[in-house]
């Protein structure tokens, strides 16, 4: 008995044995890392995204107390002596846990169409080029190895938008990525929803944003246009997209929150709301049109011009469309909407400038409607779709209501590109521009601008909006973006275009 019991303990140890080294000797050939990315739900990835944004301490002391007014205030002493070096990586430590960012969301830039609409037949996308896109250092591709032509271009009003709802080091990196183009000026959207997502006293978020816009304004004689728009629900009784508050009043409050601050002391104008012609933009009790609009805009000018006598004001960039139901009003229709309901009573301040987002889609920019017997039906026999032909519609109504003395900012513009992303692109349009005319489009459009005296600063539309999450669920935004950082070599053709018209890359 005893010795079958000991035969039965050396099999069972010898097989214990044998199992261990099996598992040493095959588990590196086995293991096998499956990666789940599912589509994150707005609201939390936006939360997570803000736990994720790290501030170093040593660097910075914000003290943010609210009033016994239960009027907040901010106030911060920024004690870093010197800007971070652009070029570099961060010095901020990494987090241990990677941030959480799921982009700026679902959304639509291209053509607003309707029920009714007859999708053009598109030409067949350009063909597909074998080897890289994306050179390291330069805009060579493979269907030509040579830079895009530029010719030299003014630096006063060339200007990028940058995505803040990130981590401050990723910020950084962006702000570094302008400063190396030689752009002047950079747009940042205050999504005020974001940063106040709980109530008026809320300033926690705030704190990170004040740190970013005294970023972007260090790079010497660098200038910050801050974007204002998204009410968050506490001020909406209409809750659901995006849309203005309830009472406009509220909105002045914000902005006058934020010129008491460093935010305030760093900024150069300021653009009251975003595309208001869209409801997606709209949803709310103000009336969408015009009229509407100008409540919103009011009661904004005043606290801007009690803080600043001369800051540029700009009125919300209209999106080019059609009225489309009670989706959208046409941006030609709701330009003069504004000037019927008041706009005209500003044309005496030479600081209020009109704000435009003409976009041209896969059209050139010096190309015109319509008429061409070769080109598809939809929308290229309309107006809306051609970058020059919306420019100039903006100016021609503000010369007809006797604002001819007034600026034009154009506030949002670009092209975009599928050329390199993985997939098919969202929308066939997007697939008709390859990468290098992309950029050669974009340049072309400052030289534009700058051959017309009524244009002032333009932004294109943008330099970092592109991230992980957007790439995989196929967002529009990333084929505008002139970084993807995806890719192994991030910068995109038209990054170093704009860098070699500004001078700042030979």
């Amino acid at each position: 008995m005893k010795t079958t019991t000991h035969k039965n303990q050396r099999k069972l140890i010898y097989l214990l044995l044998v199992s261990v080294l099996m598992l040493f000797a095959c588990g590196p050939d086995t293991v096998t890392r499956v990666r789940i990315t599912p589509t994150p739900d707005p609201a939390v990835a936006a939360v997570a995204t803000q736990t994720a944004m790290s501030m170093p301490t040593a660097s910075y002391t914000p003290t943010l107390t609210p009033s016994p007014s239960n009027t907040p205030t901010l106030t911060a002493t920024a004690t870093q002596t010197s800007p971070p070096t652009a070029t570099n990586a961060p010095d901020e430590p990494t987090p241990t846990t990677p941030p959480t960012e799921s982009g700026p969301g679902p959304t639509r830039i291209g053509p607003i169409i309707g029920q009714d609409y007859v999708r053009p037949t598109l030409p067949p996308p350009p063909t597909a080029t074998d080897g890289p896109i994306f050179g390291g250092g330069d805009d060579t591709d493979a269907t030509q190895d040579a830079p895009i032509i530029v010719n030299p271009i003014g630096t006063d009003t060339i200007g990028i938008q940058v995505y803040s709802q990130t981590t401050f080091e990723d910020f950084q990196r962006a702000i570094g990525d302008v400063e190396r183009i030689g752009v002047k000026w950079v747009k940042i959207q205050a999504n005020w929803a974001f940063l106040q997502p709980d109530g008026p006293n809320q300033l926690d978020r705030l704190e990170l944003f004040e740190r970013q816009v005294q970023l972007a304004s260090r790079p010497e004689d660098t200038r910050v246009l801050l974007s204002i728009a998204k009410a968050p629900l506490w001020t909406r009784s209409v809750r659901e997209e995006d849309g203005p508050p309830d009472n406009p009043q509220q909105l002045a409050d914000f902005i006058s929150l934020l010129l008491s601050t460093k935010i305030g002391e760093n900024i150069d104008a300021i653009e009251v709301w975003n595309e208001p012609n869209l409801l997606r933009e709209w949803r709310g009790t103000l009336p969408f049109n015009g009229d509407g609009y100008m409540q919103l805009f009011r009661p904004s000018y005043d606290v801007i011009r009690a803080a600043s006598p001369n800051m540029p004001i700009v009125t919300a960039g209209l999106a080019p469309t059609s009225t489309l139901g009670n989706f959208a009003v046409d941006d030609r229709t709701f330009l003069q909407q504004m000037y019927n309901a008041g706009l005209t009573n500003y044309i005496s301040d030479s600081n209020v400038v009109i704000g435009a987002h003409p976009y041209g889609w896969w059209h050139a920019p010096d190309a015109r409607c319509c008429g061409d017997p070769n080109s598809a039906p939809g929308w290229d026999e309309d107006p809306h779709f051609y970058f020059i032909e919306n420019l100039e519609a903006v100016r021609n109504i503000m010369v007809n209501n006797g604002h001819q003395n007034g600026q034009v900012w154009v506030t949002e513009f670009g092209w975009a590109t599928w050329e390199g992303l993985p997939g098919p692109a969202p929308d066939g349009w997007l697939e008709l521009l390859t990468a290098r005319q992309q950029g050669e489009y974009n340049i072309r459009a400052f030289e534009i601008g700058q051959e017309l005296p009524w244009v002032g600063p333009m932004f294109l539309w943008n330099l970092n909006f592109a991230n992980e999450t957007t790439v995989e669920q196929r967002n529009e935004i990333v084929g505008f973006s002139l970084i993807v950082p995806t890719f192994d070599v991030r910068e995109r053709p038209g990054y170093w275009a704009v860098g070699r018209a500004t001078g700042a890359i030979e």
